[in-house]
């Protein structure tokens, strides 16, 4: 699928308005981790859903740095999808800031996150949410306590009325293109929450985010959340339902902004 596109000539112009925002964005952002910081260890005091809705302003607010200093972020969200509803999300992957996107995207929706070990310690307020927000934090070398992480967050999910996100390619792309997805990790989380439905979102253009240097003025984010799949059939084919909406509707790296 194609986007609008800045023209050509505008190119040189962002760029240098991208190096002067810059270190004011990365201020604005380090500072609103440092802030989350110390407002979700206070949030911790009053129980798990204090933190819960604390880290989720969190992730709204850094949305909103990209969009304050010149990024657009365009959200289609299918009116099936329900705000205050539990689901099971299956996205690809582009960069590590997806998780704030999805995150301010499906605020009410409390997202949880299955996510790598080694995102779990030295990064203000994020390494905090995941480890003490009940998302599965997983040792990659790991193979049986990653799956016992899955299932207890889909487990949860379905019991405490929150979402969780898998991104089946298990890593980055760094260029915007999609990688393998892969099954396994997936279907156990489907397998223990069988009564969710399952929310397929397509991200274009967060590969960009990766390298943050200079800041991309006027380039564009685009989400693209899918209408529930519902839990009629064997969870495999489920999965499989979700990643080709997912193929369908990422737009070519070409296509969105540059």
């Amino acid at each position: 699928m194609g986007a609008d596109r800045p023209a050509a000539g505008d190119a040189p112009a962002r760029r240098l308005r991208g190096r002067l925002v810059a270190p004011l964005f990365w201020a604005t952002f380090g500072a609103t981790l440092v802030r989350y910081e110390i407002a979700g260890r206070w949030a911790l005091r009053g129980g798990l859903r204090d933190f819960e809705w604390s880290m989720a302003r969190l992730q709204r607010s850094l949305g909103r740095c990209f969009t304050a200093f010149g990024l657009d972020i365009d959200v289609q969200r299918d009116p099936a999808v329900r705000e205050h509803t539990p689901y099971l999300v299956i996205s690809n992957h582009q960069s590590l800031l997806d998780i704030p996107l999805i995150g301010g995207a499906l605020f009410t929706n409390l997202p949880k996150y299955v996510a790598k070990k080694e995102l779990s310690s030295g990064i203000p307020a994020i390494s905090l949410n995941l480890r003490e927000g009940e998302h599965a934090v997983i040792d990659r070398s790991d193979p049986r306590q990653a799956v016992a992480e899955i299932v207890a967050l889909g487990e949860r999910s379905a019991a405490r009325g929150t979402s969780a996100v898998i991104f089946p390619e298990g890593t980055r792309a760094r260029d915007g293109r999609l990688g393998r997805f892969r099954r396994a990790g997936s279907q156990t989380l489907l397998d223990a929450a069988p009564e969710l439905q399952v929310v397929p979102i397509a991200l274009s253009g967060s590969w960009r985010l990766n390298a943050l240097s200079p800041f991309p003025v006027g380039e564009t984010v685009r989400l693209r959340i899918g209408a529930p799949i519902a839990r009629d059939r064997p969870s495999g084919e489920v999965f499989r339902e979700a990643v080709a909406w997912i193929r369908a509707n990422v737009d070519d790296p070409q296509d969105v902004s540059a």
